[in-house]
């Protein structure tokens, strides 16, 4: 099936996907859940097969960071990350349906008593994590299990109407959603860690072309520096959490020790220093699971283009 025509591109393409994402938070949810499953694993074989740019970058990406491996592993772990990353989209479009109860058996956190002692001390947390599993259920299992609301930051996306529903989506699972617009996002954030809150970030892709570089995998990424210049403006406790599938349905996470504000150094060094802290926790995270690593766009430098819009996808 062709797509739309070159003259139309921006507009059509823009509503294909808004219309397409309401039609599976409409009709994915009311699958039964073996169906639904079936689908996506199938959908995810599918698009793999075709060798698209998105599937190309991610085995790309996968070449750093499994860098011994072969063609036919390479290719066996970008299938394997596809279906990953299905999994993450139906568990996302049936997320709302969830109870509580569902949510709680649904995840096993390991060291869960370094967030909940964190917040006990009334000094404020930031959770920084890659785009590794499946954060809105770790985000849910936050607001449902543990009853703490929280704060985070979404990439504004085209259409207007697709970012709304992603907005409206994380809302309704307890979220508090800011657009990623720079100062005034900052602003709210450091308020939110000074009266005691939470804060959540995906934090392993810089959005904004003014990030810290980190050595991740070999080579030079840039990450960006919010997690730790919020932590060092407002005291709060910073701590990189990692997440990954494995063959049950219960996916696994695992809070890391604290990412403490370096005693010397000035403001850059400082931030550089925890940056990359944070980028090797999520190394360890990425390489234990690295198919669950939903990276499809450039990351490191090496690889960006000089004029990449860092548009991505809408995770």
């Amino acid at each position: 099936m062709s797509g739309p025509g070159p003259d139309a591109r921006p507009g059509v393409r823009e509503r294909l996907s808004d219309a397409l994402y309401g039609l599976g938070w409409a009709a994915v949810k009311t699958l039964p859940e073996p169906a639904a499953r079936a689908l996506f694993r199938t959908l995810a074989d599918q698009v793999w097969k075709r060798r698209g740019r998105s599937v190309l970058r991610l085995e790309s990406n996968l070449a750093r960071v499994v860098p011994d491996a072969d063609a036919a592993r390479l290719a066996a772990l970008s299938r394997a990350g596809m279906r990953s990353y299905m999994r993450y989209w139906m568990e996302s479009f049936r997320l709302p349906t969830w109870s509580p109860e569902r949510i709680k058996a649904s995840i096993d956190v390991t060291d869960a008593h370094r967030l909940t002692d964190g917040l006990a001390s009334g000094r404020g947390v930031i959770l920084a994590l890659p785009h590794l599993g499946n954060w809105d259920l770790a985000g849910a299992w936050v607001t449902t299990d543990l009853k703490v609301p929280f704060t985070t930051v979404a990439e504004r996306l085209k259409p207007e109407s697709l970012y709304d529903r992603f907005v409206a989506y994380r809302e309704g699972l307890g979220m508090e959603v800011l657009p990623h617009n720079g100062g005034a996002a900052f602003g709210t954030l450091a308020r939110r860690l000074r009266s005691g809150g939470l804060v959540c970030l995906v934090a392993d892709r810089d959005l904004s072309a003014s990030g810290v570089e980190v050595s991740f995998f070999g080579d030079t990424a840039r990450m960006p520096a919010g997690p730790a210049l919020l932590a060092q403006q407002t005291g709060a406790l910073l701590l990189p959490v990692t997440l990954a599938y494995d063959d049950t349905p219960v996916m696994k996470a695992r809070v890391h020790p604290p990412v403490e504000v370096p005693e010397s150094g000035d403001r850059a060094e400082r931030t550089a220093r925890m940056t990359q802290a944070l980028a090797d926790a999520f190394a360890l995270g990425i390489a234990e699971h690295p198919e669950d690593w939903h990276m499809l766009q450039r990351l490191w430098l090496a690889d960006l283009e000089p004029r990449d819009d860092r548009s991505g996808g809408a995770t």
